[in-house]
């Protein structure tokens, strides 16, 4: 596949996003978009106590410009909108609550929220515009990942996408023409970062700051065209294909533009790890109803191949138990939960959930399956007296082939932002209905009533 095929897909793809109006979006993928904004923004709230995130958020706005956009921690700090949006970049994944895209590694929403919930509030934009501009960066980041496939994990896409989402938010956001937008992902696929897969695994609190780099660096990617600073068309090739040793297919960036929509495949989350461990902690959970945690003497897990390069028995960090399989399997055994209690730093260092990751052996699911069940698990727990119990899941719930209930999305983000935020829960419903007050106001009013 040449490099000007994927320049020419992807010109096709910013000459469409820019004469996209939101009213030729499907009223689901309407309702999709203001979903994954108000999950997502729920994500960003949940991580407000992180010890390491409030310290960093702390020394950025020691160095921010004038208050322009709202730093979503309940601590009524507001920074200038780089800054907001490199702040709330850094908690969107930290809680590991965050909307995912399903059909490859993506999260496209957090790639695209920081910047443009940052630039609509400075810019008092409608939440229709900022909607279809997630509409926009979602379709155009899950694209992109589409487009350029590993035969393994070596990058993780929060380094190697978060840039290229939100900018082509920005872009949108902005009303740029699709050359100009060309121009701006362009540049900003050359500003991304290889972050290492390794890195979340061996507990790298690093891995959580990809998304706020992403957002500064799209963000400085779509200022910087409008003065002639842009990438070459082939940014995309030159950088995945070339440098990172993808295998590209142009025909992921336009094909079927307007019939498949990205962000109607996306997942959601209840609980607070890696996706990759959530059949396992369904499994584990329908186990727990037949057996105490006490009488475990073994848990054996054959599950897909991502999740078997996620072994690491003794995570020291909240990042790396989130992201160890021994661990997910314990804590959800021990807790009989799989939410954010089960992944709290005190459980690192709780006796019985060490102890059960180290009696967790993982092995191959027989055979592959195909998506939607490609990431599936079986669960066995052997017990003091011999006795072996076993539970499968093909499939997590949450993906677009077994989803949440709108109620239950709900119900999670309540609540996350009930206490610290009691006006968000009721702005955020009115709108995931889409009413039409709520999409008429601007963002810098929503945001304003949400917070007060």
């Amino acid at each position: 596949m040449s490099a000007d095929a994927i320049a020419r897909g992807l010109a096709a793809l910013t000459d469409w996003s820019a004469t996209l109006e939101w009213e030729a979006i499907p009223e689901p993928v309407r309702r999709r978009a203001a979903l994954v904004l108000a999950d997502d923004l729920a994500a960003i709230v949940a991580a407000r106590g992180e010890p390491e995130l409030m310290a960093m958020q702390d020394g950025i706005a020691k160095s921010s410009g004038a208050a322009e956009a709202t730093v979503f921690n309940a601590r009524a700090m507001r920074l200038d909108r780089y800054s907001a949006a490199t702040a709330n970049g850094a908690a969107a994944d930290w809680c590991e609550l965050d909307e995912g895209y399903r059909r490859v590694i993506c999260h496209a929403g957090i790639y695209c929220l920081p910047a443009i919930l940052a630039e609509a509030e400075a810019e008092a934009a409608g939440v229709r515009d900022l909607l279809r501009a997630l509409v926009i960066g979602y379709e155009t980041a899950a694209r992109v990942a589409r487009a350029f496939t590993f035969p393994n994990m070596i990058l993780h896409p929060h380094g190697s996408l978060a840039a290229v989402g939100a900018a082509a938010a920005l872009a949108a956001l902005r009303r740029l023409s699709g050359e100009a937008a060309l121009g701006a992902i362009s540049s900003a696929a050359t500003m991304v970062a290889p972050g290492p897969y390794s890195h979340p695994i061996k507990g790298s609190l690093v891995r959580n700051v990809w998304p706020a780099l992403g957002a500064w660096a799209g963000m400085r990617a779509v200022d910087w065209s409008s003065v002639g600073i842009i990438g070459l068309p082939t940014a995309l090739h030159d950088v995945y294909a070339d440098a990172f040793g993808a295998k590209p297919d142009a025909g992921e960036l336009s094909g079927g533009l307007g019939e498949n929509w990205a962000i109607s495949d996306g997942y959601h989350k209840v609980f607070a790890c890696c996706q990759y461990g959530h059949a396992t902690i369904e499994a584990t959970l329908k186990l727990c109803e037949q057996a105490s945690h006490e009488r475990i003497a073994g848990i054996h897990i054959d599950t897909h191949w991502r999740a078997r390069a996620m072994d690491n028995p003794d995570p020291a960090t909240t990042i790396g138990a989130k992201f160890s399989m021994q661990h997910i399997a314990a804590t959800a055994a021990v807790h009989g939960a799989g939410g954010a209690e089960a992944f709290q730093a005190s459980t690192i260092d709780h006796p019985a959930v060490a102890a059960l990751r180290h009696k967790v052996t993982l092995a191959p699911f027989e055979p592959e399956l195909e998506w939607p069940n490609d990431r599936p698990a079986r669960v066995t727990w052997t017990l003091d007296d011999g006795t072996r119990l076993t539970e499968e899941v093909l499939s997590a719930r949450g993906g677009p082939d077994l989803p949440f209930a709108p109620d239950e999305i709900r119900a999670k983000i309540h609540g996350i932002v009930a206490q610290p935020y009691p006006a968000m829960a009721p702005a955020l419903d009115r709108l995931m209905a889409l009413e039409g007050a709520a999409l008429e106001r601007s963002w810098t009013g929503t945001v304003a009533e949400m917070t007060r």
